[in-house]
């Protein structure tokens, strides 16, 4: 079921708010909007996804949430604290390759627990258990070099969990990998989720991958992004990657894509109309 995006409330459940957030940049052309008064909100426990076309702001958005920009309008909170800055409440994964490659992938999962002084024993302790977690038994003493891209990958997600955080926020984190290693992964990010019943925020680009993982998904309008639709996804959970074949899961895909289409059709007309001007 669709949601108006235009209505928010804010129920006593909700971990994460994102409140009226605008945030525009300066450049050679003059101010440029790249989100334009998005809210929304993340229960605890939820697995949200944000989707997009190119140039939607899905990523200043995601920065944005995780403290890692200012000089926005509207307000972050979890919790009800406000977030200013990098927050000890929201641990990140990236779709850059984010592993050391000179740490064993026990060095690399202990590495945010030994900056907090955690002793040796205990961050040890901690990364094997999470490290377990995410399927790597057995390649504690590898290096990132000696791992597939998918792996690495799941190095980073043991090591954003290891710090417990209450929201893991998550940016194009299988965007490198190729499709099956996508599904698959996300496959373990779900058993991950289920077990730990970890409140979720990705932002993506591929519609299956929402889908896939999402208890809601928000569809963002072309720039200057907007909050277009959410997508309520009535699929049952458990879930895994079968469920991609569904005719239920097929409608959910035909709905985002006709969003989508329409924001990314009016994308390319402006970038079109950009390149037109120019070279008049």
């Amino acid at each position: 079921m669709a949601t108006n995006a235009a209505a928010t409330t804010h129920a006593s459940n909700d971990i994460l708010v994102v409140d009226d957030i605008v945030k525009s940049f300066n450049t050679a052309d003059g101010s440029l909007t790249a989100v334009d008064h998005v809210s929304l909100s993340v229960k605890q426990g939820e697995f949200m996804a944000v989707i997009g076309p190119s140039g939607c702001g899905k990523s200043t958005l995601f920065n944005v949430i995780g403290g890692l920009v200012d000089g926005y309008e509207g307000n972050v909170t979890v919790g009800g604290e406000r977030v200013n800055g990098p927050h000890p409440s929201i641990g990140m994964v990236f779709q850059e390759e984010s592993t050391f490659p000179w740490r064993t992938v026990t060095d690399n999962v202990a590495f945010p627990l030994e900056i907090a002084g955690m002793d040796k024993a205990q961050r040890y302790e901690r990364a094997r258990h999470f490290i377990a977690l995410v399927g790597l038994d057995g390649f504690e003493n590898r290096y990132p070099a000696e791992l597939s891209g998918g792996m690495r990958q799941r190095v980073a997600i043991a090591r954003t969990l290891a710090s417990e955080p209450k929201i893991l926020l998550m940016d194009e984190p299988f965007g490198a990998l190729d499709e099956q290693t996508r599904l698959l992964l996300g496959d373990k990010v779900l058993q991950i989720q289920h077990q730990l019943k970890q409140t979720c925020l990705l932002i993506t680009h591929n519609i299956t991958e929402a889908v896939q993982l999402a208890d809601r998904v928000l569809v963002m309008t072309y720039r200057p992004g907007k909050v277009k639709r959410i997508v309520d996804i009535n699929l049952p959970r458990p879930r895994s990657s079968e469920i991609v074949s569904s005719e239920a899961f097929g409608r959910y895909v035909a709905q985002i894509w006709s969003d989508l289409r329409e924001e990314a059709s009016r994308g390319m007309r402006d970038e079109e109309q950009q390149r037109a001007g120019a070279h008049s």
